[in-house]
């Protein structure tokens, strides 16, 4: 198996673009030791949407990095734009790396709203003080899976073939790309880095679904629903992988409010988003991205999240708490 430099560099050429990310406030990046990462520091500007606004009729939105910056951008324009035209608002998007640095931007009240992963929302509710507006509803239901994936043409049929292989995490705090596979090896009594040969980090599902397409790594874990979402619209990638395994579903990845956003403004956010699907426009927008509507989120949902983290907190401080779910 290539090192990882020969890894990251491959990656680079097969997307043929740089990672392309909004530098609106500066702040850096986490790392976890023992890891090893791809790197996507070089960073392009693209244009924002709407034009520039006074920042009192600004809105700042971020959108964590489950897809690449560029996919990102493309995909929640047009969402944005809508928000912002039934707010009355300019929308600043703010993109970043890393979950723990849009964590942080909230932390310090620098994000007025975001779209987040599942795990730093479950987990990180009280510390970061996101409040949860809305959670999409996807195919009937508001959950989704984590897919451990690997290259269709690999041997691989199970989790156990991938003992000794490289394997791809999305984010440290990702749920589907991070928190889900180390549960998986620690219910056979094994930590990550026990049990795979090297993790790479892509920082985005489909850079992790671009890995294992060109057999850059064994096998990666990855969200689902955007597994899904690239293969029902550009199946280039997706349909060189194979599914082997999916776990128990979890709430959605919700669209969530910073604690000091004026009780109004928050209300508006959600009313919007739950009534998107009324509107032409707005379901038009929904089809694109293959949700159907936005519904009121339900903290049982997202328990599953909370129980799988806590049971491998317990296991990390040698408690014989089983890990199972």
């Amino acid at each position: 198996m290539k090192p990882l430099s020969s890894v990251a560099k491959k990656l680079f050429l097969c997307l043929g673009f740089s990672v392309v990310v909004i530098v609106l406030l500066s702040s850096g990046c986490s790392r976890d030791a023992g890891y090893a990462t791809v790197d996507f520091s070089k960073t392009i500007q693209v244009e924002q949407p709407g034009p520039a606004h006074d920042k009192s009729q600004t809105l700042r939105v971020a959108v964590s990095a489950m897809v690449s910056p560029k996919e990102t951008f493309s995909n929640y324009r047009a969402l944005l734009d809508y928000i912002g035209k039934k707010l009355n608002c300019n929308i600043q998007l703010i993109q970043r790396k890393t979950y723990a640095e849009v964590n942080d931007l909230f932390l310090k009240g620098k994000v007025d709203l975001a779209f987040i992963c599942s795990g730093p929302y479950a987990t990180g509710k009280e510390k970061y003080g996101f409040e949860a507006l809305a959670t999409p509803i996807i195919r009937g239901e508001p959950f989704y899976h984590s897919y451990l994936i690997v290259n269709k043409n690999s041997s691989i049929k199970t989790l156990e073939d991938l003992k000794g292989r490289v394997f791809a995490f999305t984010d440290p705090e990702s749920n589907t790309g991070a928190l889900i596979p180390t549960y998986w090896v620690a219910q056979k009594g094994e930590t990550p880095e026990s049990f795979f040969k090297s993790i790479n980090y892509t920082y985005s599902h489909d850079n992790s679904i671009l890995a294992v397409a060109k057999s850059l790594v064994d096998g990666a874990a990855v969200d689902g629903i955007i597994w899904e979402y690239y293969n029902s619209r550009n199946p280039e990638n997706t349909s060189q992988t194979r599914v082997i395994k999916k776990s128990i579903p979890f709430g959605s990845p919700p669209f969530v409010a910073s604690k000091y956003l004026p009780s109004d403004v928050k209300e508006n956010a959600r009313n919007v988003l739950l009534k998107l699907h009324q509107d032409p426009a707005g379901r038009r927008i929904l089809k694109e991205l293959l949700i159907e509507r936005f519904d009121m989120p339900k903290e049982v949902w997202y328990q599953p999240v909370r129980e799988i983290k806590s049971r491998l907190i317990a296991v990390n401080k040698g408690s014989h708490v089983a890990p199972r779910f």
